[in-house]
């Protein structure tokens, strides 16, 4: 864990206008101005973002996108490219979360796809994976996440691994005030690592980050990102409010012992 820098990162959702969006991340600007050890992250909503990377820029917050399609420009209506959240000032794009999957369709091929496209637009590519309540009930947490590894990660090779982040987040523990305890999030972690080590190598794998997501809030986070194979946190809820994502990301630095 010494070698990797936990990383925090707010995703908004469907949450904040332009004029919110730039009054939260200038709140944390400046409360997170000389935090060091942390690599920190929000995800606006599309329209707020050009903005919020505006007002960030020179800081130590990077922007991410919510999510993408895997083409660069075509007859996609009502869709974004990485190419084009670059251009708006994303470093970095979320790809596979549970409720784009849920809701919108995404496929793990899908998302495979999109990682693709994010990596291969020179932007860092968060992937999320987890289970639902009814899998994990019924003993399919690892076929399940298994599963979306094997789709997220079939074009990935180990050059791209510098620029991935992986995202456990049980679909049970969003939104829903429901946490995963630390050594239930453990151990699905170590069985990420477990295959990124079957595909990349051990070594590799030790350098891929793994964050957790899912009703992470102050009080919860540093016992969670204290585990061998947690290494930061992929916050929902709680981001939206500027003492709460600070406190998280503060969390993790202790709990890391930066």
């Amino acid at each position: 864990m010494a070698t990797r820098t936990p990383i925090v990162v707010g995703n908004w959702k469907l949450h904040n206008t332009i004029s919110e969006s730039l009054a939260l991340v200038t709140e944390l600007k400046n409360q997170l101005a000389s935090l060091r050890d942390v690599e920190i992250g929000v995800a606006p909503v599309f329209t707020a973002i050009q903005a919020v990377a505006r007002r960030l820029d020179d800081s130590n917050i990077f922007v991410a996108g919510q999510t993408c399609h895997w083409e660069d420009r075509g007859a996609w209506t009502g869709e974004v490219s990485p190419s084009l959240l670059a251009d708006a000032g994303c470093s970095h794009v979320i790809v596979g979360h549970s409720e784009r999957r849920q809701h919108f369709g995404d496929t793990n091929d899908g998302v495979g796809r999109k990682a693709r496209a994010v990596l291969d637009a020179g932007l860092a590519a968060i992937i999320c994976v987890g289970e639902t309540e009814v899998q994990r009930d019924s003993g399919q947490t690892d076929a399940t996440v298994s599963a979306q590894l094997d789709g997220a990660l079939r074009s990935i090779t180990a050059a791209d691994l510098p620029c991935l982040v992986l995202a456990y987040e049980p679909v049970w523990a969003i939104g829903t005030g429901r946490t995963a305890t630390p050594v239930q999030a453990q151990d699905v972690h170590a069985r990420i690592r477990q295959t990124l080590a079957s595909r990349f190598g051990g070594d590799l794998a030790e350098t891929v980050r793994i964050q957790y997501g899912g009703s992470v809030k102050p009080d919860n986070a540093e016992n969670l990102i204290r585990e061998a194979d947690i290494d930061g946190a992929l916050v929902g809820g709680a981001a939206l409010k500027a003492g709460d994502f600070v406190a998280i990301v503060k969390a993790a630095r202790l709990a890391t012992g930066a």
